[in-house]
C-alpha cells in the first residue's frame, strides 16, 4: 500500500465484491483492516508526538 495514499475502493479477489469505507472513514484499511492505513498510523504518531 502506499505510505502516501489511502485506497478508497477494493475489489475482493475472492468474491468480486467492490469495497468502500464506512462513513466517517478514509480508507477501505481503516473500515476493514486490522491497522490503519500508514497516512493515518503517521498522523496519530505525529500528535503522540506533540503530546
Amino acid at each position: 500500500m502506499p505510505t502516501d495514499a489511502c485506497q478508497f475502493f477494493w475489489v475482493c479477489p475472492g468474491c468480486g465484491e467492490r469495497l468502500r469505507p464506512a462513513v466517517g472513514d478514509c480508507c477501505v484499511f481503516c473500515s476493514y483492516g486490522t491497522v490503519l492505513c500508514p497516512p493515518k498510523q503517521q498522523e496519530r504518531g505525529t500528535a503522540a508526538n506533540k503530546a
